[in-house]
């Protein structure tokens, strides 16, 4: 790993074993992209990489000459209306009106290891030569405004992490109404597009076309990442599959608005933009004031996309996940939600917790209802006091019932919410965003505060450090569940409002820093009516996520999937549920919601109580499976093998750093009569090893590795359509879990 100038040709070359990004100081000292990809030897001069030509209709930078026009010239950071017409990574709004900037190059810097970057989330170093890092300092002579580029390349992987620091240098006072992350012109667009899109309970799912010219972008306008896009985009080359060709992956490691777009042009070359979503963006710089953007991650793969995959994995579940439980196993927990919802008695909860204990189970979260006057969603949010009526001897007492069954103990938060019907809001009426004079909507009858707000942020700490310092919760499940309309703030004046969207994220990223630091043995999981806000930013705080608030095991196959091209399995909330589903009214097998859930952070959501002994005995029997198991499943790497959206049957598999041991999950959607012979071809085995295969504890033989990738497993179906009631017989909603040693 390296980054290499050149001052005799302006060049900058940042590479590793596995990538090269060449960049260079264009002729009227702006900055210009030459080369992004597969690992290229290093020389000095790179420019005829730069191609400069006359063409009609085309405005030029310099008088007299009729070769530099920034309209067909690759750029680092482009910016509108100087002869480039294309969407651009910055726009600043002068006192003059101008929007026109002009960054060029003054000076740079090149150190060891990673900067961190002032209250925002990002990938971090533990010693320096795990990357380099690039500073580039640009300035508009005009308004004295610089412009630093930051540019990571780690050590391991086709890794480059990007941002853009704003500092305002000169004499007047700017708005600044665009800042992009990331941008990246490639020379070409023969691309497919994939993006991750859904909406509540389905979210994350994969949805790919070709590029085009024009302009294709997903993005969020609702105050966070959303359930709707999430910040993460995949650049493939059409012939490109799991495993094998060229891909670029782009994802923002931040919770709020965003957009990522790919522009391409009329002569097919494509404009990438990832960053803060423009639209009601507006932040005023006033002289000496900076502004810093989100970090931005690009991933290039010349090997298909489950390497791009694996190479997010293991970047952001080692060096964006922090703290205690970064590379410890996520205990097996117990959530009272679908079993109670907020019908609930301190009794009801011990009764529950005690069948929980039996099967092994090692952690009991109370979700909603504990605090306040919260019976329902319409009153209590925000008041964040033991309800002793429901809890006599309030958490600890509770804590301490549960501790002496053996189990740690959580709770369930919604910090960011108030019920108008609530203490706070009555104290507080002005501390929810919401405009003069107009209407207030709202979502679960509760209200956004507004946390762009310190003293707003300085509460809600104090309260929920109180309930957390007596040290009897281990865990806290921090929910968010409408997102934010009326962005308005009492706190700001009117040539501010454009930044509360982004100071309401700093604001949560604020209380989530105070909470992880003062109580650094929690464990925090995010929650956004489950996949809401789930993207990178909240990673670096809470290293597992909700990752849906669709607990049925056949759709949770699409979203954990999906999920899985940009997130590591340690990050996936995943929980085994009744039957039938909540959701979607599904019944399922046991055996099969829990060969779902056991790829991720595994628990239960569902009356104990109610359940046979011979299910009992089942979830006890799974329990001692994910606990055996549950590092090589947490930590493995990651391979999806069959997509659920490509037909009947779905199968992934994870296997250790050794090599030594795999875990294969098989999923049938809908059972066939009389059905065809079927193989499935693993991934990342070692060739030359003989492995023992076993199902359900029933040894099946042993396969050297080339044959198990090469050839196959065996998943035919001895019987379908003719025993159903054959112990070996198929059925709807099947699944298997193969062990290989």
């Amino acid at each position: 790993m390296s980054i290499v100038y050149y001052e005799s040709t302006g060049t900058f070359h940042l590479y590793n074993d596995k990538i090269s990004y060449i960049m260079m100081i264009l002729p009227n000292g702006q900055m210009g992209q030459l080369y992004f990809g597969k690992k290229v030897h290093l020389r000095e001069d790179y420019s005829y990489l730069l191609e400069m030509v006359s063409r009609s209709m085309t405005s030029y930078v310099f008088e007299n000459e009729r070769t530099l026009s920034l309209e067909h010239i690759k750029q680092e950071y482009g910016v509108y209306g100087s002869s480039d017409y294309r969407l651009p990574a910055v726009e600043i709004l002068q006192d003059n009106g101008s929007r026109i900037c002009d960054f060029v190059y003054r000076t740079h810097r090149i150190i060891g290891g990673k900067p961190k970057l002032e209250g925002l989330p990002a990938t971090y170093t533990e010693k320096d030569d795990e990357a380099q890092t690039l500073i580039l300092t640009l300035q508009d002579p005009i308004t004295g405004v610089e412009l630093e580029l930051f540019y990571t390349i780690f050590s391991r992987g086709g890794i480059l992490a990007r941002s853009a620091r704003f500092v305002n240098g000169g004499t007047e006072t700017v708005h600044l109404l665009k800042a992009m992350s990331l941008c990246l012109d490639l020379p070409d667009c023969d691309y497919d597009w994939i993006q991750f899109s859904g909406a509540w309970a389905r979210e994350r799912h994969p949805r790919m076309r070709r590029l085009e010219q024009g302009i294709q972008s997903v993005g969020s306008m609702r105050g966070h990442s959303s359930h709707e896009h999430n910040p993460f985009l995949i650049l493939k080359r059409p012939s490109a599959d799991e495993n094998q060709g060229e891909v670029i992956g782009f994802s923002l490691i931040y919770s709020g608005n965003f957009i990522a777009q790919a522009e391409v042009d009329t002569h097919d070359t494509t404009r990438v933009l990832l960053g803060i979503h423009p639209e009601w963006f507006d932040w005023k710089l006033d002289p000496g004031e900076s502004f810093q953007t989100p970090e931005a991650v690009m991933v290039y793969s010349g090997s298909g996309l489950n390497h791009m995959s694996q190479t997010f994995h293991r970047l952001y579940r080692e060096r964006l996940a922090r703290g205690y439980w970064r590379d410890r196993v996520r205990p097996i927990l117990i959530n009272n939600w679908e079993a109670t919802y907020f019908d609930f008695t301190e009794e009801k909860i011990l009764k529950l917790a005690r069948k929980a204990a039996d099967a092994g189970i090692e952690l009991f979260v109370l979700d909603d209802g504990w605090f306040g006057e919260r019976s329902s969603d319409r009153a209590g949010l925000g008041d964040w006091v033991v309800n002793r009526d429901r809890l006599p001897d309030g958490i600890p007492g509770l804590a301490s019932r549960i501790h002496e069954m053996g189990m740690k103990f959580g709770i369930w938060i919604e910090p960011e919410m108030v019920n108008k019907d609530s203490d706070l809001y009555r104290e507080h009426p002005d501390w929810i965003l919401t405009v003069p004079n107009r209407n207030q909507t709202h979502g679960r009858y509760q209200h956004v505060l507004d946390f762009s707000r310190k003293e707003v942020v300085d509460t809600i700490f104090q309260m929920i450090s109180d309930i957390l310092k007596d040290g009897s919760v281990t865990y806290v499940k921090w929910d968010m569940n409408r997102s934010i309309t009326e962005c308005w703030s009492a706190a700001l004046p009117a040539d501010r409002q454009g930044e509360v969207f982004h100071r309401y994220i700093l604001g949560v990223y604020d209380l989530y820093e105070r909470l992880t630091s003062t109580f650094p043995q929690v464990l925090f999981e995010s929650c956004a009516s489950g996949g809401g806000r789930f993207d990178p930013g909240l990673l670096y705080y809470a290293p597992q996520g909700w990752t849906s608030d669709d607990t049925d095991a056949i759709e949770r196959l699409k979203i954990q999937y999906g999920t899985s091209f940009c997130y590591p399995v340690s990050s996936m909330g995943a929980h085994v549920s009744t039957s039938p589903n909540h959701q979607v009214g599904r019944a399922t097998p046991l055996s099969t919601r829990a060969n779902v859930a056991c790829f991720g952070t595994s628990g239960y959501e569902m009356d104990l109580n109610r359940l046979s002994e011979r299910e009992l005995a089942e979830i006890k029997d799974q329990v001692t499976f994910m606990k055996k198991w549950r590092r090589l499943l947490q930590y493995g790497t990651f391979f999806r093998l069959k997509s659920p959206f490509d037909g009947n049957i779905a199968s992934w598999m994870t296997v250790s750093d050794d090599r030594s041991q795999a875990i294969v999950g098989w999923y049938r959607i809908l059972n066939s009569v009389n059905p065809p012979y079927t193989r499935m071809k693993l991934a990342g085995l070692d060739p030359d090893r003989l492995y023992k295969v076993s199902k359900d504890s029933v040894f099946l033989g042993e396969f050297y590795g080339d044959e198990l990738m090469n050839v196959g497993l065996i998943t035919s179906d001895a019987c379908s359509g003719e025993s159903p009631d054959a112990p070996d017989a198929s059925h709807d909603f099947e699944s298997r879990i193969y062990i290989l040693e």
